[in-house]
């Protein structure tokens, strides 16, 4: 007989880039858990095998006792439906915050690539939300079931979620197979954060893990200091303003609009009388939220204000509001959009607008983009990754050289400013996951990397093989 307390880790995605993250950790009386069951997307959707872009989960799935979901983010959670549709019977494990957020991110998920039927998409969210178990941090939970066990005792196996600080409601998540006194460990980082993250606190790695399954979106590269990005957020802005143009920052709705809008406050508390474009103070200035989901889930960051780091429940008690201040204005229909694009697009009015989706690759953000790009007037802001084939970074790769970029089938040439403040990732950099690694009392006998483009990851094997010898680290 195998050793009961043997498993083996399985990737069903963000192996050959950063999307679609999905993970198996099968055990050796038969059963599983997956983490994260996510979309696909830019040049990830082309392609065969483990790449390509259906949606369909190709995997078994009945001996998989539960999934659990590290944080809300599409390339996480997008194709839970397709798992529920190929029989997945499970409890979808997650934290109390991503608990809230998750049927917002798949109603828009649905609507958007799927389906219209109000009906079918009411169906599949009282699913989800009766399958969801809401689980606060640091509290372990038994994985109950057994699925087609292949041994005649298998081993308790039971799971942690620890804050991950990348968006709200992130975790980390921590396995504990047991047999009697032995035990193994396994430790899926989901997407970590970086330190100085509005509103978060900063992840914590745990006392110590056998095995790692490490991210490595940004495993070969450092952060510009974070400390520093917001007096950058506001020279960028000031410098691109004075033109009398319109600043558009691509954003995803949950996390990144949320910080973007934090920071944004507290430049207009400082700076109330200071010019920010000819004629316009910043306490003047108007910010644009031109993204209805992106709204919903700042609603819902409020209402979770709870879950909120030290510094931002010192401003709300001082009767702040980071998230929610006068000088915005929140876009909600379809026709006040057009009506706000052709606006911004014929007039000088200054305005900081910021759209979904964050690699441009969908939403209203393109709408902006068409009428905006050609017109050396108005600037282009990334705060975040772009993944290589998606809109975003062909602005971000080719706007500097007086490019073009194809949108919806068309091509549009790039007159418009872009610039890329690094500091915002909500991602951690080398720096952060090799420290994440480096603070376990107890160190990994593997590492296993996964999320992070091909040379991200090479980079990173390097540096940890180099930092910690004799640990195996392996680029799946």
């Amino acid at each position: 007989m195998g050793d009961p307390l043997a498993f083996e880790i399985i990737h069903h995605g963000a192996v050959e880039g950063v999307t679609g993250s999905c993970h198996e950790l099968r055990l050796a009386d038969g059963r599983s858990v997956l983490v994260d069951c996510g979309l696909f997307q830019g040049a990830e959707t082309a392609g065969d095998g483990a790449r390509a872009g259906r949606l369909e989960v190709l995997f078994p799935v009945s001996n998989v006792q539960a999934l659990v979901v590290t944080h809300v983010h599409l390339d996480h959670v997008g194709r839970i439906p397709h798992l529920l549709a190929a029989g997945f019977a499970g409890p979808i494990l997650c934290s109390e915050a991503s608990a809230r957020l998750l049927p917002m991110v798949l109603e828009d998920a649905l609507k958007v690539g799927v389906t219209r039927d109000e009906g079918l998409i009411a169906r599949v969210l009282d699913l989800v939300r009766s399958r969801t178990v809401a689980l606060p941090y640091g509290v372990w939970r038994e994985i109950n079931g057994r699925g087609r066990s292949v041994l005649p005792a298998g081993p308790t196996l039971r799971m942690r979620l620890s804050p991950a600080g990348h968006i709200l409601g992130s975790a980390y998540v921590e396995f504990d197979i047991r047999m009697g006194s032995v035990h193994r460990s396994v430790l899926f980082s989901g997407d970590l954060g970086a330190p100085w993250t509005p509103l978060l606190p900063a992840p914590r790695p745990p006392y110590g893990a056998e095995v790692v399954v490490l991210e490595s979106t940004y495993g070969d590269r450092e952060h510009e200091d974070r400390r520093e990005r917001r007096p950058r957020l506001q020279a960028i802005l000031e410098h691109a303003l004075a033109n009398g143009g319109t600043v558009l920052i691509p954003a995803f709705s949950i996390g990144r609009t949320q910080e973007l809008l934090y920071e944004l406050e507290e430049i207009i508390h400082q700076h109330k009388a200071r010019a920010v474009a000819p004629g316009v103070k910043w306490g003047d200035m108007e910010i644009v939220l031109d993204s209805p989901l992106a709204a919903d889930f700042t609603a819902g960051y409020q209402s979770l204000a709870a879950h909120w780091d030290a510094e931002a429940k010192r401003k709300v008690a001082r009767g702040r509001h980071p998230l929610n201040f006068a000088q915005v204005t929140t876009i909600g229909d379809h026709e006040t959009h057009l009506r706000m694009v052709d606006f911004l697009a014929r007039t000088r009015r200054p305005a900081i607008v910021i759209a979904a989706s964050g690699m441009c690759s969908g939403g209203r953000v393109v709408n902006y983009l068409k009428a905006m790009l050609g017109d050396g007037r108005h600037d282009v802001l990334f705060t975040g990754y772009q993944a290589a084939g998606t809109p975003g970074r062909d602005i971000q790769t080719h706007g500097p050289k007086g490019g073009w970029v194809e949108l919806d089938g068309r091509r549009y040439d790039i007159r418009a400013g872009v610039h890329t403040l690094g500091g915002f990732s909500a991602h951690a950099d080398q720096s952060d996951l090799v420290n994440f690694v480096a603070r376990m009392r107890v160190k990994p006998r593997q590492v296993r990397l996964v999320h992070g483009d091909a040379g991200a990851k090479q980079a990173l094997a390097a540096l940890l093989r180099q930092r910690f010898a004799g640990m195996e680290v392996v680029v799946p």
